[in-house]
């Protein structure tokens, strides 16, 4: 009897310290995105240091503006684009609802919005991205319809409430990679 109590006395240490260990991941990760939300509007702001000038020196290279003809408005028109989509990266990949692909749209609409921002040979910005949405709303739309749909119709016929159907319906990769991986 005190052989098998030590046993689980030492199995339940090792579940211990491996619960410990990834809720210790968890905080970590959890503390570096709300640190990016938190900082998002100091970032945002960054485009006051660039120069009011058609060429940028960096340490990177030198940026030349062609179509704004100013390296701060440049700046400034890729951090209204950067910033909405890189918030709705972090609130895709942190989201636990069953309904967390919708948000796969406004992913795409910022991310064609950036490619527009860069793109020197685009004369009216803005203007056609839903054209190129409408693909990517035909598949998520009639996807998230038909998972509340198969919601709906499990709490119709059983006990459960929507919290432990969002939980039944849940798909929790391990790591960010794993999570990036489902999709592709």
């Amino acid at each position: 009897m005190d052989k098998l109590q030590t046993k689980l006395t030492r199995e339940n240490l090792k579940f211990l310290h491996t619960d410990k260990k990834s809720y210790n991941k968890k905080i970590f990760v959890g503390s570096i995105a709300a640190s990016f939300v938190a900082a998002t509007p100091f970032v945002f702001y960054l485009y006051e240091y660039v120069p009011d000038a058609k060429e940028w020196e960096t340490i990177f290279g030198t940026y030349v503006s062609i179509e704004y003809e100013s390296a701060n408005v440049a700046m400034w028109v890729m951090a209204m684009k950067v910033i909405p989509l890189l918030l709705s990266l972090i609130w895709f990949f942190t989201c636990r609802h069953w309904w967390y692909h919708a948000l796969l749209v406004p992913i795409t609409m910022f991310s064609f919005q950036c490619i527009s921002a860069l793109n020197n040979d685009i004369r009216y910005m803005d203007e056609f991205d839903i054209v190129w949405l409408l693909p990517i709303m035909a598949i998520i739309f009639p996807s998230i319809y038909l998972i509340r749909a198969k919601m709906f119709n499990q709490i119709n016929n059983a006990d459960k409430t929507l919290e432990e159907m969002e939980e039944e319906f849940m798909i929790k990769p391990k790591g960010l990679w794993s999570k990036v991986k489902q999709y592709f």
